[in-house]
C-alpha cells in the first residue's frame, strides 16, 4: 500500500513544475533513422553517379537500398529493445527470488546503497524497515538502485522498430530527389549534394539542440561525415570505372 504525501507537499509539487526532456528513446530511434537513412542512399547514389550510371539506376537502386535498410535498421531496433526487455524480465525474477530466500541479505544490500549517499544508519533503518513491509516497493527499490534497471514499455520494441523504419525512409528519400527530376545523374548529383548537406545541417543542429551539445558544432559535424562518405564512394567509383 503506497503512502499518503502531506497536504503541504502536495500543494507544492502541484505549483512547481519542471521542465526535463523525457522523450529519449524517440529522439534517439529518429537520431539513428535520420542519420543513417541520409547518409547510406547519399553515399550510394554518388558512389553510382561516379561510375556514369543513369539517374533512373541510381533512382532504382536508392530506392531498393532505401527499403532493405528501412527493413534492417528496423528490425535492429526490435531487437535491442526486445533483448532490453528480456533482460529487465529475467533480473526482475531473480532480484525477487533472492528478496525471498535471502532477506537480511537484500536489506543489507538496501542499507550500503543508503549509506554511499551519505544516509547514517539511525536515518535509513526505518526506511529498510519500511521496505521490507512492501515487497513490491522493496523490488522495485532494488531493481532502480541496485541494478539501475527501469521498468521498459511493453510497446518499446515495437515503436523503436517503427520510428527507426520510418526515420530511415524519410532521411533516405532526400538524396534521392534530384534524381526523380533530372535524367543525367552526372547533373542530378551535384543537386543531390546540395540538398542532402543542407538536410545534414538541419538534422545535425536539431540533433544537437535536442540531445544538449552545441547545435551549430553538432551541425557541422553531421554535415562533414555525410560529405566524408559520399566523397569516398564517389572517388571509389571514378577510380574503378573512370
Amino acid at each position: 500500500m503506497a503512502a499518503t504525501l502531506e497536504p503541504e507537499k502536495k500543494s507544492l509539487l502541484r505549483h512547481h513544475s519542471e521542465k526535463h526532456f523525457t522523450a529519449g528513446e524517440i529522439v534517439r530511434d529518429i537520431i539513428i533513422g535520420v542519420s543513417d537513412g541520409l547518409t547510406v542512399p547519399f553515399a550510394l547514389a554518388a558512389g553510382l553517379s561516379g561510375a556514369n550510371a543513369t539517374s533512373s539506376i541510381v533512382l532504382t537502386a536508392g530506392i531498393a537500398e532505401v527499403a532493405a535498410g528501412a527493413i534492417s535498421m528496423g528490425l535492429g531496433g526490435y531487437l535491442a529493445a526486445k533483448s532490453e526487455s528480456d533482460h529487465y524480465a529475467r533480473e526482475l525474477k531473480r532480484e525477487q527470488e533472492e528478496i525471498i530466500a535471502v532477506p537480511d541479505t537484500e536489506a543489507a544490500e538496501v542499507a550500503e546503497i543508503m549509506a554511499q549517499y551519505g544516509i547514517e544508519a539511525h536515518e535509513y533503518a526505518p526506511v529498510v524497515s519500511a521496505l521490507r513491509k512492501n515487497p513490491q516497493a522493496w523490488l522495485d527499490f532494488m531493481m532502480k538502485f541496485e541494478l539501475g534497471l527501469e521498468k521498459p514499455d511493453p510497446r518499446r520494441a515495437l515503436h523503436s522498430a517503427m520510428t527507426i523504419a520510418i526515420a530511415y525512409i524519410l532521411g533516405g528519400v532526400v538524396p534521392l530527389l534530384p534524381y526523380m527530376f533530372i535524367p543525367k545523374a552526372a547533373e542530378a548529383v551535384v543537386f543531390s549534394v546540395l540538398v542532402t548537406l543542407v538536410a545534414l545541417l538541419i538534422f545535425g543542429y536539431a540533433k544537437g539542440h535536442f540531445t544538449g551539445n552545441k547545435p551549430f558544432r553538432s551541425a557541422l559535424e553531421t554535415a562533414l561525415i555525410g560529405a566524408i562518405a559520399s566523397a569516398a564512394a564517389f572517388g571509389l567509383a571514378k577510380a574503378f570505372h573512370p
